[in-house]
């Protein structure tokens, strides 16, 4: 479908938004998106409200100023995540090495040997989009289970950095039969499951405490495929000054015979391993996201 005025008027402000960070220097367009986060954080209320909610709704005993600070620095992140997205066309594995490292790489490695597929659990922590990228550019290029832009332009122009390195971006209007592809070929593939979902693709589990509605298709492709499980994350690692893509050990998940049951199981150790994730960087991940939105039949909503 064509693009509409609106749409072109969109797609070439955020060209020129990004080609302008992409160009200056690291630091100043470091400094200017955290000027600019700071203005999306006081200018939109409706989403520093959320991302209050979230936070009471998950770490209550926090004293409030805490929970403010952890807050802004979302906002800090997402500004830097902006323009590491605005200059991942010019890195490489020569200009990266110095503010770029990866560990636990093993873990990965060892999956990808068994020949049976590898799903990554992660999430909108750090820098998730710089995470599959610099993968990829070190030799290891994944699958992306993503949604596709509303503006058609947009996406073709995101979509087409997140590929330079070989990666490749799977639709979740079609993701199961592209997982179970991918896995039959010994493929990687990183899956966010910390946004809301609704029956039939989620099933509740607990995160930080509460029942939240949870992406199930990871689970049941790895309990059908015999894929190998294990978490990936990209954090900002304030005492390095850089960041680091973390791998942990593969998840496993048991088979009992009950699909229902053993998916359950599964959806919950990914989604705890999550949590875990984001309680050592809290002001890392993506609070402002309606994470409890879908509750259980009958029970009041949250926001």
């Amino acid at each position: 479908m064509p693009a509409t005025i609106l749409e072109r008027i969109e797609y070439w402000l955020v060209l020129a938004v990004a080609r302008c960070l992409a160009l200056l220097p690291r630091a100043l367009a470091r400094l200017l998106a955290d000027r600019l986060a700071w203005f999306v954080y006081r200018g939109f209320g409706r989403l520093r409200r959320v991302g209050a909610r979230n936070l009471e709704l998950a770490l209550p005993a926090l004293h409030p100023d805490e929970r403010e600070r952890i807050l802004r620095g979302v906002y800090r992140h997402l500004g830097w995540q902006l323009v590491e997205f605005c200059r991942m066309p010019r890195y490489t594995a020569e200009n990266t090495k110095d503010w770029i490292r990866t560990e636990g790489l093993e873990h990965y490695l060892a999956a990808q040997a068994r020949g049976q597929g590898v799903l990554i659990v992660t999430g909108h922590l750090g820098a998730w989009e710089l995470s599959s990228f610099y993968h990829s550019l070190m030799g290891h290029p994944m699958g992306m289970v993503i949604r596709r832009l509303d503006n058609g332009w947009l996406d073709d122009y995101v979509n087409r950095i997140r590929c330079l390195h070989g990666n490749r971006v799977l639709h979740k209007d079609d993701f199961a039969r592209g997982l179970l592809t991918a896995m039959r070929a010994g493929e990687t593939v990183g899956i966010l499951m910390d946004t809301n979902m609704t029956p039939p693709q989620g099933a509740f589990v607990e995160f930080f405490g509460r029942l939240a509605c949870t992406a199930s298709g990871l689970a049941r492709v790895a309990l059908k495929t015999g894929a190998a499980v294990l978490p990936g994350f990209m954090v900002w690692e304030a005492n390095e000054r850089r960041y680091v893509l973390h791998f942990g050990p593969e998840i496993e998940f048991a088979r009992t015979g009950d699909a229902e049951a053993d998916m359950a199981v599964a959806t919950q150790r990914c989604t705890s391993v999550i949590e875990a994730w984001i309680r050592r960087y809290p002001d890392q991940w993506l609070w402002i996201h309606r994470r409890w939105k879908t509750r259980p039949a009958g029970e009041p909503g949250l926001y």
